[in-house]
């Protein structure tokens, strides 16, 4: 078989994400983000005026999205191994919802088209992921040290979609009335050891294909940290990590939903608002 050309560039090892979350299952899960997560998608849920009746929770980690029973139907699509592909027939979902899953896709908008195509006329797509400048901390002080002790950088933090991205490719996948917003959360450790424990309990370490396949020198480890310290560090000695949780939504197209103006369709001129003389006292 010929290779597609046209397919996404495989940055991420998702059989190794898989063996990285079960091992954090198994651990005692770092969960904080995740709970934040859900409790405001369950919030900006309660303000959609609209009933779903069958939704799914698409590749939410651990132990997935909790609040189906408000649904007819609720389907839990566990997180895939290598593959990418959603076992979802066309116009059967009316809600599509995913949790702290997408940042970790290879092809993200070929994902946003199959729950495109899965979504009924008028179904919502919500989900959550991490992105813009996560971990941009944790990214430059491995650098600044690897840098200097090493000789080079070497790709430790993965690349993280902006929100200008993420609306662009909601488009891209036929969804209409996209809405990207982004909550930023700043979480502080006594070291930057104790935020890299927490990736390993969210199982969210180091999956890059392009990742150093040898363990880190102590002395990069240990630079690295202070460099951290020096950088990032409030008065009482802490550091701060940076998340960025990108929201988006979408809908799938329905003549319901409001449509933009057909260019020259306006009943009143621009031009002529803006030179009317202002009305007399």
């Amino acid at each position: 078989m010929t290779p597609n050309s046209n397919a996404a560039p495989k940055l991420f090892d998702r059989a190794l994400l898989a063996r990285r979350q079960e091992r954090a299952r198994k651990l005692e899960p770092a969960t904080f983000l995740l709970d934040r997560v859900v409790a405001d998608m369950e919030e900006r849920l309660s303000a959609v005026k609209r009933e779903f009746a069958d939704a799914a929770d698409i590749w939410t980690p651990g132990e997935g999205i909790s609040f189906g029973a408000r649904f007819k139907s609720f389907t839990r699509i566990a997180p895939p191994g290598a593959q990418e592909v959603l076992a979802l027939q066309p116009e059967s979902l009316d809600l599509a919802l995913s949790a702290l899953a997408f940042q970790f896709v290879n092809d993200l908008p070929g994902v946003l088209a199959q729950i495109r195509r899965a979504l009924r006329p008028d179904g919502l797509l919500l989900a959550a992921m991490i992105g813009g400048d996560s971990l941009t901390e944790l990214r430059q002080c491995f650098a600044a040290a690897e840098a200097e002790l090493e000789g080079g950088v070497s790709p430790r933090v993965a690349p993280f979609a902006d929100l200008r991205d993420i609306g662009s490719l909601l488009q891209r996948a036929g969804l209409a009335l996209p809405v990207t917003d982004v909550d930023r959360v700043v979480v502080r450790y006594d070291s930057a050891f104790a935020l890299m424990a927490d990736l390993r309990r969210m199982g969210a370490t180091n999956i890059l294909f392009e990742r150093r396949r040898g363990p880190t020198r102590r002395a990069t480890m240990l630079r690295m940290a202070q460099v951290y310290g020096e950088r990032f560090s409030d008065a009482d000695g802490r550091i701060r990590a940076t998340f960025d949780i990108i929201w988006l939504s979408g809908w799938a197209p329905h003549e319901s939903q409001p449509k933009p103006l057909r260019p020259g369709s306006a009943t009143a001129s621009l031009e002529a608002a803006v030179k009317r003389p202002p009305k007399s006292g």
